[in-house]
């Protein structure tokens, strides 16, 4: 079984900087950063949103600090187009028998 540690994850809501319009470059080098992260086995999914302006990232990680650190190296947020906020999610699923 499969302890608490092992259902946790972060997730990250991008908020995005209303002056500023987002450039392919920084898409690009978004693109990578979660290319990286999949590569390293942090990432769990990632999409923007269709009916708001936001984002969400599914992360692993140790802690909500290494999360903060992670996106504090996306060109989202190093380049001033986005912020964000971090969330401890613990998952419920069929695993678990939906309880978190």
């Amino acid at each position: 079984m499969k302890s608490e540690l092992d259902r946790i994850y972060y997730v990250v809501i991008l908020q995005p900087i209303e002056s500023r319009e987002l450039t392919n470059e920084v898409i690009a080098k978004h693109v990578q950063h979660l290319r990286e992260l999949d590569v390293d086995g942090k990432l769990v999914l990632a999409g923007p949103f269709t009916d708001h302006p936001t984002g969400m990232l599914v992360l692993r990680g140790e802690n909500k600090d290494e999360i903060k650190s992670i996106m504090e190296q996306d060109a989202l947020i190093r380049e001033g187009f986005r912020t964000f906020e971090v969330r401890t999610w613990l998952m419920s699923n069929r695993t678990n028998n939906y309880l978190p």
